[in-house]
């Protein structure tokens, strides 16, 4: 397979336009006995493999096809604190005190990340600051109440009012938002292909193209087999998602295979910095629709449309576009230069696999929703299990694996975005109903305030057009303004 077969594997994205240049790794064709086998090429495999290489352990890394190949080169490149989970799900689930323990490992990944780009200078990432979580409906209650919630937990965040939303997104769809400072985004294939070279540099072997077939996860040393060769190790660490059910169909059970769609515009100028003018990354919904940023100056990547079956990204061009339009109607009509797809694993309770399945096999999986962060934490928490005894990730042990449902289970979530979806539009549609209301209650309210002024003046030239006149005009009583709606309330 020559360079450019290969570097077909990550698609017709942006990213791999952008890609820095890596090599083509060899599969393997000798046996290897080493200290720790990580199965899977992606974010949190390649952290895991590089958190315990630096240890002193010897490691090998097994790759199916190019290193982040699937959903870690693929994704909208959110490095976001928390969980697909949401915070007042945490606390249901797991009381308070343990749910902001798990908020601040979840801003662990985040620093990893961060960190990591700096500390080893890994090219190519871009890194960008900010979150803006904004809504589509005037809930400002709401959002305090989470804004309230996340300050106990210790989280960086701002409460921002509607007027400053759309002081920098100039969107009449928005409102209120909680910025996370804090937050970082990244080009993530660039990320991983940095991430891998920086594991090999400090001693790990990566094999690409190389499937494991099976494992024999009894006795002290475990073994995988491939198609060439063999793997010994103590410790064998699944790091994969759907791509697992060849030869753990039983994890793979456990996981909802959801299709998100993305796409990169064609340059557009001045007129994007304009529209938006923020930095960072941006989500108006708890679902797939929309999440953006502006990349390479004058671009806008665009997530959005979920499938619980992959189809052909290029379907879905359009209606990401017209999202675009829909939001941003200034910048016309624009033109969508890449499109493609990321198929990611879904946890029934929407929070990552991490932990151990018995003795020496190790499981990191089921990230989709939110996972640039927590790859980085799975990586740290079972690299540092296995090197140290450290038993930090079973804060994870209260998120078992639940069966998905098979095909039943994969319907069930495709209704239930689509339910969502007609949900959200409906109450962003009654929004924008009751801003307009008071819109039209202040004009009336400033007519009414301006109408005994002027009757007055009118009253006082007919009194003196006709001296003699001894009816007089009475004014109508002025409008309680008070008693009207000013506009959007304030967030407190």
């Amino acid at each position: 397979m020559d360079q450019s077969e290969s570097d077909a594997a990550y698609g017709p994205s942006w990213y791999a336009a952008t890609k820095v240049s890596a090599p083509a790794r060899p599969p393997l064709h000798s046996d290897l006995d080493v200290d720790v086998c990580v199965i899977g090429g992606g974010l949190a495999g390649l952290t895991t493999a590089r958190e315990v290489v630096r240890a002193g352990w010897s490691v090998a890394l097994l790759e199916a096809g190019r290193i982040a190949g699937r959903a870690s080169g693929r994704n909208a490149g959110f490095v976001l604190p928390g969980f697909a989970a949401s915070a007042e799900s945490l606390v249901k689930r797991v009381g308070f005190p343990q749910a902001a323990g798990l908020w601040a490992l979840s801003q662990s990944g985040v620093d990893y990340v961060r960190d990591t780009i700096r500390d080893d200078a890994l090219p190519g990432v871009s890194p960008q600051q900010g979150w803006l979580q904004v809504s589509k409906t005037d809930n400002a209650d709401e959002f305090a109440r989470l804004a309230g919630l996340l300050w106990e937990f210790g989280a960086e965040i701002e409460a921002w009012e509607t007027e400053r939303v759309r002081a920098v997104l100039r969107s009449k769809r928005y409102f209120h938002a909680i910025h996370y400072p804090g937050a970082v985004n990244i080009h993530p294939l660039n990320y991983a292909l940095g991430l891998a070279a920086a594991a090999e540099r400090a001693g790990v072997q990566i094999f690409e193209h190389t499937s494991a077939l099976s494992i024999d996860a009894a006795g002290v040393r475990k073994r995988v087999d491939t198609a060439h060769a063999r793997v010994r190790a103590n410790h064998v660490v699944l790091c994969g998602s759907v791509g697992i059910a060849a030869f753990m169909p039983q994890i793979a059970g456990t996981l909802i295979p959801m299709t998100t769609y993305v796409i990169t515009t064609a340059p557009l100028g001045p007129r994007l910095g304009d529209a938006i003018a923020y930095g960072g990354s941006v989500s108006d919904s708890e679902l797939a629709d929309n999440h953006y940023r502006r990349v390479d100056s004058d671009r806008l990547l665009w997530s959005g449309r979920v499938t619980a079956w992959e189809r052909d990204a290029r379907h879905y061009a359009l209606a990401l576009t017209a999202d675009i339009k829909k939001t941003y109607p200034q910048l016309g009509d624009v033109a969508a230069e890449y499109i493609w797809s990321g198929t990611l694993g879904h946890t029934v309770h929407r929070m990552p696999q991490i932990g151990q399945l018995s003795a020496g096999l190790w499981l990191a999986s089921g990230f989709g929703g939110h996972g640039l962060n927590t790859t980085a934490l799975a990586g740290l928490l079972i690299a540092r299990a296995m090197v140290d005894g450290d038993q930090t990730w079973k804060q994870f042990s209260a998120f078992e694996l639940v069966w998905a449902g098979g095909i039943l289970g994969r319907a069930t979530a495709q209704a239930y975005y689509w339910v969502m979806r007609l949900q959200e539009a409906a109450a962003e549609r009654r929004a924008q109903a009751a801003e307009i209301a008071r819109r039209q209650a202040r004009r009336t309210a400033e007519s009414a305030a301006d109408f005994p002024q002027s009757a007055a003046v009118e009253q006082g030239a007919a009194h003196s057009d006709h001296p003699a006149s001894s009816e007089s005009v009475v004014p109508p009583p002025e409008e309680d303004s008070a008693n009207l709606d000013t506009g959007a309330p304030s967030m407190s």
